[in-house]
């Protein structure tokens, strides 16, 4: 019995930053290979495969490196670049900084993609609760979400 494991196979939303910081992980991991590579043979002429946890501990790090790299190339055909800045609608969309007026205080979000979400810094998904409410939404609109008003003061 195979297991399958869910797969989007939909868009991934980058900044220009968030994509070149992709391609830099990819790069290094590419580099490494050869030594992790070398690793997995010392370990194999030692001896006895089967009692050596040395050998299998290599061969581990080698399959999770060859995943990473497929699965980083598999997510840089499917980048779409996010464009910040105002957007010609005026409304909130991805790459969008969005200032809130919320209960006297001014919060500044970045709508970003999944991949590059940090709350702590003010970057929030397109698809998290917030963003979400405020995708579309153009200035001076108030949002009701979790019974509280987010008041759209600018966009930047």
């Amino acid at each position: 019995m195979q297991i399958s494991r869910r797969r989007d196979d939909g868009p991934i939303y980058l900044t220009e930053g968030g994509f070149k910081r992709l391609q830099e992980k990819l790069a290094r991991l590419k580099r490494s290979l050869p030594d992790f590579i070398d690793d997995a043979q010392q370990a194999a002429a030692l001896g006895d495969r089967s009692d050596s946890s040395e050998y299998r501990e290599a061969k581990s790090i080698l399959r999770r490196t060859h995943r990473q790299i497929l699965s980083i190339q598999d997510q840089i055909k499917r980048v779409v670049i996010i464009k910040s800045g105002p957007n010609a609608s005026g409304t909130v969309q991805l790459g969008s900084s969005v200032v809130l007026k919320v209960g006297g205080e001014r919060r500044t979000f970045q709508i970003v993609g999944s991949h590059e979400t940090d709350p702590a810094r003010g970057r929030i998904s397109h698809r998290s609760p917030l963003g979400s409410a405020l995708m579309g939404h153009k200035l001076g609109d108030v949002i009701n979400f979790r019974s509280q008003e987010y008041c759209i003061i600018e966009i930047k």
